[in-house]
């Protein structure tokens, strides 16, 4: 999991208000995420927020697209408000803790992530974030196409449907991650 000869950071995705506040219940389910991050914080891992967010008028988005079609059209012409793209108060990034904004559902799509990751010779994926069947299992896919190491912190990814996060954690993601607790990760830290 944890090899001193490479380089980690933990990607913290879709922790954007608007997201948060359809999935997670009660703050409580945000704990994990905030041992996750103060984690890599103390031990010099470069944590990394991801957000989807759109221009005013949405023309990244494609009515063909099933998953993101729809806004545009419920939206109009008017922007998402910018308090809800802002990521969520508990989870706070510092200053200097890059937030990568992605107009897919990988965090590699659209965004800068992977110039921000070789600019900071990242060979390893710390995965969290909230959709598991999004944003979780579209950058897992990519990232793993791209050789990253991958580690994904099974209690730091949440779904709606609770069976499809159990497929994905026990089945589907440990034939290209480790799939780990985020209190067995911090353990593998101090190694």
């Amino acid at each position: 999991m944890h090899n001193s000869q490479s380089k980690s950071a933990l990607l913290v995705m879709d922790m954007q208000n608007s997201v948060v506040s359809r999935f997670v219940g009660n703050e409580k389910a945000l704990l994990p995420f905030q041992q996750a991050i103060e984690a890599a914080r103390s031990y010099g891992i470069p944590v990394i927020y991801v957000r989807v967010a759109f221009r005013a008028g949405y023309p990244e988005i494609s009515s063909r697209n099933k998953m993101f079609g729809g806004i545009a059209s419920r939206a109009g012409t008017s922007a998402v408000p910018e308090t809800m793209m802002h990521i969520h108060e508990s989870l706070q990034p510092r200053p200097e803790e890059p937030i990568v904004t992605k107009l897919r559902v990988s965090a590699f799509a659209g965004s800068d992530l992977e110039v921000i990751l070789r600019s900071l010779q990242i060979d390893t994926l710390i995965l969290s974030g909230i959709a598991t069947s999004g944003v979780v299992l579209s950058t897992l896919r990519e990232a793993a196409d791209k050789d990253f190491a991958l580690t994904v912190l099974s209690d730091a990814c949440i779904d709606a449907d609770p069976e499809v996060h159990r497929v994905l954690t026990e089945k589907v993601f440990p034939h290209q991650a480790e799939v780990v607790s985020v209190e067995t990760w911090v353990a593998s830290l101090s190694s």
